[in-house]
């Protein structure tokens, strides 16, 4: 991505839970002391998860650590935050939830040209067996990059 991109927060094991189908870049509703926060990097997604509400969407549990300085500003580190999308997404991500059974899940946490956002996922959960055979493709591709290193030495 440009330079203007820089990453906070990621969630590696939404990758390895889920298929995710398709992606979409939400902003966040957000407090002066959370972006101050967020801008020093302290921020978890591991145990968030995305909820639909009455045509909105709202991210739970995304744990953004109180502002050192922000004394009596600081809100709830845990509190429900609402998701920026246009209606055609929301219907789109909506529709794949309700109709499919796919869940929304949130990758990562990233500030873009000093706004920060989000990527959220349409998913389908795995089984054990596809993790397995995710597991076993790792294994194989750095058999073969370490054999690879090994010959052009």
């Amino acid at each position: 991505m440009a330079s203007n991109y820089k990453l906070i927060a990621q969630n590696k094991k939404a990758r390895h839970d889920y298929f995710i189908e398709d992606t979409y870049e939400a902003g966040i509703v957000l407090v002066g002391t959370e972006v101050k926060s967020l801008r020093m990097g302290k921020c978890s997604i591991k145990e968030s998860f995305i909820k639909n509400v009455d045509g909105e969407l709202f991210i739970l549990n995304m744990h953004i650590s109180p502002y050192e300085k922000g004394n009596i500003f600081n809100k709830d580190p845990l509190r429900t935050r609402k998701l920026l999308l246009n209606h055609y997404e929301i219907n789109k991500i909506q529709g794949a939830v309700t109709t499919k059974g796919y869940t929304i899940v949130p990758i990562k946490v990233y500030l873009k040209g000093g706004l920060m956002k989000m990527e959220i996922g349409i998913a389908k959960g795995k089984k054990k067996y596809d993790k397995r055979q995710d597991i076993a493709k790792k294994d194989q591709r750095r058999e073969a990059e370490k054999r690879f290193k090994v010959s052009n030495l």
